[in-house]
């Protein structure tokens, strides 16, 4: 089977790709945020997801969005794992993501397939003088289809390749992206440790027939430790391992905020603010015998950099979110604060299509 192909081709050069994948696309990291095609890509996958900050790569469950993020959670929980995903932006915009699981006994291997898409309404088409002529809307989406198995006891790897499209008015780019991704977890100790290398790839097809622009690709380090007597999962993720400096360049900053708490206004520290951004702690209480009810919350450093309003202390940059089990359906809300004026609420409903 190809799947059997590629997998024991990954097991056998794992560290190779990782490293190569790395190396080869560097280059095309050092730009900063916004000028990638796609950037819709890093959007959280599911209302878990955004509780939780909006990364989780450590994680090794039956919710079978996590795959979207790390490929190398896959697992045969998430055998027959059906996952629907709404997220209500500002105004009219919303994005979501749909998924499924399966696993396959012959060859231990777990696969899933999702579309992810981002919604961003209707706009007025106008002439040169104003006038209203019609109107257009504007979407992009992602079809992705991944694959992940054990490869020891503690290890295990998997890979997404994603097809991408994007529509705005009658400009139209496409492209396609790879995940790889490895994650190593202690069950005695309850530590686990996740790499991933997150859209490797290039644009096929450009909006106006130009020089491709560059996909949103990143790399992240994440790791997590569940409490031995609390029921209380926590993470902490580093973004961007390929890539140091993710600071604007502001002129007019003359202070550095962590959290609610202000240094001194004369005083500037970018190397301490810039190490922080890098970072995305978040942590998950696990509740009832059978983890039924799940409350999360989550701290983006970066977010609330990049958001936050000059002389005034918000929330921005922290989430939250709860989840609970009835019957055979799971239903989770996650809540992002983005700046003062708005925030994005997430809904999410899965259940097992086999039972």
């Amino acid at each position: 089977m190809v799947w059997q192909t590629v997998l024991r081709f990954m097991k056998k050069h794992l560290t190779n790709l990782l490293v190569f994948s790395a190396l080869a696309f560097n280059a095309h990291a050092q730009i900063v945020g916004g000028n990638n095609a796609f950037e819709f890509l890093g959007l959280p996958a599911s209302a878990r997801l955004t509780g939780l900050g909006g990364h989780q790569i450590t994680v090794q469950d039956d919710d079978v969005a996590f795959a979207l993020s790390n490929p190398a959670t896959l697992n045969p929980q998430m055998h027959g794992q059906l996952s629907f995903n709404h997220n209500f932006m500002v105004s009219d915009i919303g994005g979501g993501y749909f998924g499924y699981g399966h696993h396959l006994k012959k060859s231990d291997i777990t696969l899933h397939a999702g579309v992810q898409y981002l919604n961003y309404g209707q706009f007025d088409a106008t002439d040169v003088t104003g006038t209203v002529i019609g109107d257009f809307k504007a979407k992009e989406q992602a079809f992705t289809i991944g694959a992940g198995r054990k490869l020891y006891e503690r290890v295990s790897v998997g890979a997404n390749l994603r097809y991408i499209s994007s529509q705005f008015e009658t400009y139209n780019a496409d492209g396609l992206a790879l995940d790889l991704g490895a994650l190593f977890h202690d069950t005695v100790r309850q530590v686990s440790v996740a790499l991933v290398l997150k859209n490797i790839g290039s644009q096929m097809q450009t909006y106006t027939g130009s020089d491709r622009e560059p996909l949103p690709y990143e790399a992240q380090l994440g790791i997590s430790k569940r409490l031995k007597h609390l029921p209380f999962r926590m993470t902490a993720i580093y973004r961007y391992l390929n890539r140091w400096n993710i600071r604007y360049d502001d002129p007019n900053s003359q202070e550095d905020t962590f959290l609610f708490g202000e240094d001194s206004a004369n005083s500037d520290h970018p190397v301490r603010d810039n190490l922080l951004r890098h970072f995305v702690f978040n942590g998950e209480f696990l509740l009832g015998k059978k983890e039924n009810f799940r409350m999360r919350i989550g701290y983006n450093h970066l977010m609330h950099k990049e958001t936050e309003v000059r002389n005034l202390r918000s929330m921005s940059g922290f989430a939250f979110g709860f989840g609970f089990k009835v019957k055979w359906f799971r239903v989770d809300f996650g809540r992002s604060v983005q700046h003062l004026g708005a925030g994005n609420t997430h809904f999410s409903i899965s259940t097992n299509f086999k039972k």
